[in-house]
């Protein structure tokens, strides 16, 4: 009795309960086909789209979508022998289905319990439905299920034109490629409205293991399964039999065999491909965790100028090409002379004394046979790999030549980077990161790579000189051999460029000729602490970044004995420029989405950064950054200024106006050459621009010759880049500050105020208010009365010997100069006016003399 009331019950539950089930069943698929209608037309899906870069006028610059690059293209614009082979090899019975063919269905599984591969049980609209809808790597009874129900109801909400056309813009085959387009211009470097009959074979087998059927990789096994489906359509009625021979045989005569398959990011499409990968970490940093830049659809507003940029990577290729070459030609110089003359002793030495390890043969052995491999035997390996199939022999071989080919390129090949900003707002208009951006050259050396900037560096405490009002442009320092004391207690004895001393000097003047000593003066006098702390403000470094920057206490950093990166160099001469006030390098203005709506605007969150700071933005005084930029334009202006070469005397930024008139666009900025030649720097800024360029090897040591310094190797390329984006500008020059700043003419030699004993030698300069001269100059007006007191006795002399002696030094170090004495004619010079006069003839002289790019002062 008690079993009768209990099925009862359950009965009586189950009749309650199953209407409900099926109710809540029929609901949801209810619910799934009204959200179909509502949004799943094709033309609204939110199909995953590529982000755009566009440059400061709206120009595009690439598109990102990496692991998924997809580019919409309608039905009617492909052939229609590439819709063929779709249907040829996926589902031969595509317009006659509903959706699903329980013939592939029950083929599927009797294959399944045979466990063979009797081809696959999913039409088209169910592999483009479990696309959408499911996760296709799932492997389960359910999940088939649920992408039959999603085929049916797409095949009664679309047509099957429509579904072929959704198949053919979503589905991946490989390469990171999404879509026949972005795949046509992945694997045949052309759009899909060109596709062959045999392109069209090669990228359908990429639907069922774009790995295993890769031409690049393993092109026999790809041109196997071409063959197949081409023999198919052929059966079928879409090709005929030479149709199908010919497009084949084509397609193989002109394979490029040379191509290395990569990533779609790689093979992309991009006029700037180092500042591109620069702006993608940027909004990977910006975006992590938020929204995907590869799928996202976003449009990128970037501070790139597409004019400098490609101004810059043509110079840039031009100036790494020859560096190369001249290097190599100064090599290969050495090597000769080496190989002719001590390889001989070296072999006779080895004999006599029995010593093997001087014997070099075995080492010449190993250079000429590395040569051979990769000319001769290399390329012939790539042919039999692919005549027989063996490709990881090609793979092997590639591999190990490209890790020993990259840590040699690192020794032996000279690199380069350059980066320019605009002044005022801190844009990044143009950045090229090295000699050519690839899978294999990624790193991104204007922003990432830690450099000693040598003499460059000089500028960024000499501002600390001038603003402790300890120093003043017009200070004399004297070029000497001296001896500085460590805080140690041990000894420092530098050394100036070509082993040259110039006694007393004034601080213009040893900035302009790059003069160690007097530098290292200034550094003392001022203290390392003040120096460091103005250099680091400059260059935007915090406290805890100094040890590993090796912003030390020591007298090498006075030398540029440091490291910094290129975009922080010009970040600090882009605030002398900016009349003092922060400069904040910018590559991303704002993000939008796909519906145009503003996401991200990194701009104006620096801007309010800026303004929070007040006061604090302001690094230098505009007093300091005006004389600094002053005594930083003698680089380019004076004859002997270490970018007076690259610039050609400031004449590279000459230009004519619309009336005709001629006009030159001021210029200011330093050069840098690293012990031993390994590094060499030239930055600049004009009222506009600030850009640096460096010049040098990855590898740590290794040495450019004396010929390739900074005067010589980036000063020109910082010119010729200079001149090209200041074509076209108006005339402007560098903001004068109204108060606090002083401009004197004073004697060039003492620095005091100018007497008529001075004569020509005079210089005008910018003093702080407070720190202009207020002597007159002492050297020059006693060196007056001692002329005139001894003159009347000189020339008696003259007069009264019978020798007429054209050249007289009395006891005082006078010199008196009458070769040219005619009576009413005479001039009177001290030593070091010849001397200077002579030195500057000389000078003009050599520079006539040298070929281009010769070495320089620096």
């Amino acid at each position: 009795m008690q079993k009768t009331k209990t099925k009862i019950v359950l009965l009586c539950s189950a009749a309650v309960l199953f209407p409900v089930l099926l109710g809540i069943l029929l609901g949801t698929l209810l619910g799934m086909t009204v959200n179909i209608k509502n949004n799943e037309h094709f033309t609204e899906f939110a199909n995953a789209l590529p982000t755009k870069l566009l440059d400061i006028n709206g120009e595009l610059i690439t598109e990102f979508a990496s692991d998924e690059k997809r580019e919409i293209i309608t039905l009617a614009e492909l052939p229609q022998h590439l819709i063929d082979a779709l249907i040829t090899r996926e589902d031969n019975v595509f317009f006659k289905h509903a959706g699903f063919s329980i013939k592939a269905i029950t083929r599927a599984v009797i294959g399944q319990l045979m466990r063979r591969s009797l081809g696959g049980g999913s039409t088209l609209t169910q592999q483009i439905a479990g696309t959408l809808y499911l996760d296709r790597t799932e492997i389960s009874v359910t999940r088939k299920i649920k992408e039959l129900w999603w085929a049916i109801q797409m095949e009664r909400r679309y047509s099957k034109q429509e579904i072929l056309e959704l198949y053919l813009n979503k589905v991946y085959l490989g390469g990171g490629t999404y879509g026949v387009n972005a795949a046509s211009k992945y694997y045949f470097g052309h759009s899909a409205r060109e596709i062959t009959p045999a392109e069209a074979a090669i990228l359908v087998i990429q639907l069922s293991n774009p790995g295993h059927y890769n031409p690049f990789e393993y092109p026999n096994r790809a041109m196997e399964r071409q063959s197949y489906v081409l023999n198919e359509m052929t059966r079928a009625g879409f090709l005929t039999k030479e149709e199908a021979d010919q497009s084949f045989d084509d397609f193989w005569l002109h394979f490029d065999y040379t191509r290395i398959s990569s990533s779609a990011y790689f093979m992309r499409e991009d006029k700037a491909p180092w500042f591109s990968e620069f702006v993608r970490k940027e909004l990977e940093k910006m975006m992590y965790g938020k929204m995907d830049v590869y799928t996202g659809g976003y449009t990128v507003h970037t501070t790139m100028n597409m004019k400098h940029q490609l101004a810059a990577q043509n110079i840039m290729q031009r100036y790494i090409t020859w560096a190369n070459k001249s290097y190599n030609e100064t090599k290969n110089v050495r090597k000769s002379s080496a190989s002719s003359t001590y390889i001989p002793m070296t072999e006779l030495l080895a004999l006599v004394f029995d010593i093997p390890q001087l014997k070099i043969s075995e080492q010449r052995n190993e250079v000429i046979t590395m040569s051979a491999f990769k000319n001769t035997v290399n390329p012939t390996l790539d042919v039999l790999s692919l005549m027989f199939g063996i490709e990881q022999l090609k793979i092997d071989v590639v591999n190990r030549a490209t890790a020993q080919t990259s840590e040699t390129r690192k020794k032996n090949k000279i690199e380069g980077t350059m980066i320019a900003l605009e002044n005022a707002t801190g844009y990044i208009t143009a950045m090229v990161g090295g000699s050519e951006y690839g899978q294999d050259n990624q790193f991104i050396r204007a922003v990432q790579a830690k450099l000693q900037p040598g003499s460059s560096f000089k500028p960024l405490y000499y501002t600390a000189a001038i603003d402790s009002k300890k120093f003043t442009p017009t200070s004399v320092i004297y070029d000497v051999p001296t001896i500085f004391r460590k805080e140690d207690g041990s000894l420092y004895i530098p050394q100036n460029n070509k082993g040259e001393w110039y006694g007393s000097v004034q601080l213009w003047y040893a900035l302009t000729r790059s003069m160690n000593v007097p530098s290292l003066i200034i550094l003392r006098d001022i203290g390392f602490d003040a120096a460091i702390n103005q250099a680091a403000a400059l260059l935007g470094l915090k406290q805890e970044e100094f040890a590993e920057r090796k912003l030390e206490r020591v007298y090498p950093i006075g030398l540029g004995v440091c490291s910094v990166k290129p975009v922080e160099m010009a970040r600090a001469f882009a605030i002398f420029a900016n009349q003092g006030k922060e400069v904040v390098p910018l590559a991303v203005r704002s993000v939008e989405d796909r519906n145009g709506k503003v996401i991200l605007n990194p701009e104006r969150e620096i801007r309010l950064a800026q303004q929070e700071k007040g006061e604090a933005s302001q690094i230098i005084s505009p007093q300091t950054a005006y004389i600094m930029t002053d005594l930083l334009t003698n680089t380019i202006t004076h004859p002997k200024g270490t970018l007076a070469y690259g610039s050609d005397s400031g004449k590279k930024l000459r230009y004519i106006d619309e009336n005709g008139k001629r006009y030159t666009i001021p210029a200011a900025g330093k050069t840098g050459t690293t012990q031993n030649w390994s590094d060499a720097w030239a930055i600049g800024f004009t009222p506009y621009y600030t850009a640096a360029f460096w010049f040098g090897f990855d590898a740590k040591g290794e040495s450019m010759g004396v010929y390739l310094n900074g005067s010589s190797l980036p000063g020109p390329a910082w010119g010729d880049f200079m001149g090209a984006v200041h074509e076209g500008l108006p005339y402007k020059p560098f903001v004068k500050p109204s108060t606090g700043i002083v401009e004197a003419t004073v004697c060039s030699v003492s620095g005091g105020i100018l007497s008529t004993a001075c004569g020509n030698n005079r210089t005008t300069k910018y003093f702080l208010a407070g720190t202009e001269p207020i002597g007159i100059c002492e050297q020059h007006t006693n060196r007056e009365r001692e002329v005139f007191l001894g003159a009347e006795r000189l020339f008696s002399e003259y007069y009264m010997s019978g020798t007429r002696q054209t050249k007289i030094t009395d006891n005082t170090g006078l010199k008196l100069d009458l070769s040219f004495l005619n009576g009413e004619e005479y001039s009177m010079q001290s030593e070091k006016d010849i001397a200077d006069k002579q030195q500057s003839a000389e000078f003009e002289k050599e520079r006539q003399r040298l070929p281009d790019h010769n070495e320089l002062f620096d």
